[in-house]
């Protein structure tokens, strides 16, 4: 196995191919649709984990919200300046990443946090919320699974992963202080030789108001 890279390190190298074979997860098409159908005209949203900014940001900056994505690779912020100039990209890590509380409509974390340990997630997560406006909204996918710290094979590069059983992350997001609105599984078969179908889990999210 290829010497293991860190989450910036690996973005970087993976570049442009992620969205060739990542780029249409419909648990994310339904996260982004339930997002532009419950948001306010122009609302703030906090892309966590941009990647190449689609489909995420651009979906939502083209509904007319104002959209930043923040994300570790240099690679994927530049990929994701050209190709969405309607949104903001910014390259963070959302551990030391900073924002005024209850500055945001809506925040959406796309597989942003597999390679978190799991009590990084869990202080994320009670971040997140004190960002979030009372009443707004919060989407989050994965991968569920019980997982902590194991390599694996990710696009041909090394790297450890963890995660939360569906139940597990669904109270952790409840005990961040936010509302399960509903959650959603599929599974999906990415678009790369060799590569195995895997579950996504959306958990659906409000700030009480």
């Amino acid at each position: 196995m290829s010497e293991e890279l860190t989450t910036a390190e690996l973005f970087d190298a993976i570049g442009a191919r992620y969205e060739e074979a990542f780029g249409r997860r419909p648990v994310v098409d339904a996260a982004v649709r339930e997002l532009i159908e419950a948001l306010p005209p122009s609302a703030r949203v906090l892309d966590v984990g941009s990647g190449t900014g689609r489909p995420a940001a651009a979906e939502l900056a083209a509904a007319g919200h104002r959209v930043t994505g923040i994300d570790v690779s240099a690679e994927m912020v530049r990929i994701a300046r050209e190709q969405v100039p309607g949104a903001e990209f910014v390259q963070a890590d959302v551990r030391d990443w900073e924002s005024g509380p209850e500055t945001w409509d809506a925040v959406c974390a796309f597989f942003s946090f597999v390679q978190l340990p799991r009590a990084e997630t869990e202080r994320v997560l009670g971040r997140i919320a004190g960002w979030l406006a009372p009443g707004g909204r919060f989407e989050l996918v994965t991968v569920p699974a019980d997982l902590e710290d194991v390599p694996i094979d990710f696009l041909g590069h090394s790297i450890r992963v963890t995660s939360f059983p569906a139940e597990a992350l669904v109270d952790r997001v409840r005990a961040a202080g936010l509302e399960i609105t509903g959650t959603r599984t599929e599974t999906f078969a990415p678009d790369e030789s060799g590569a195995e179908p895997e579950e996504h889990l959306l958990i659906s999210a409000r700030k009480p108001a």
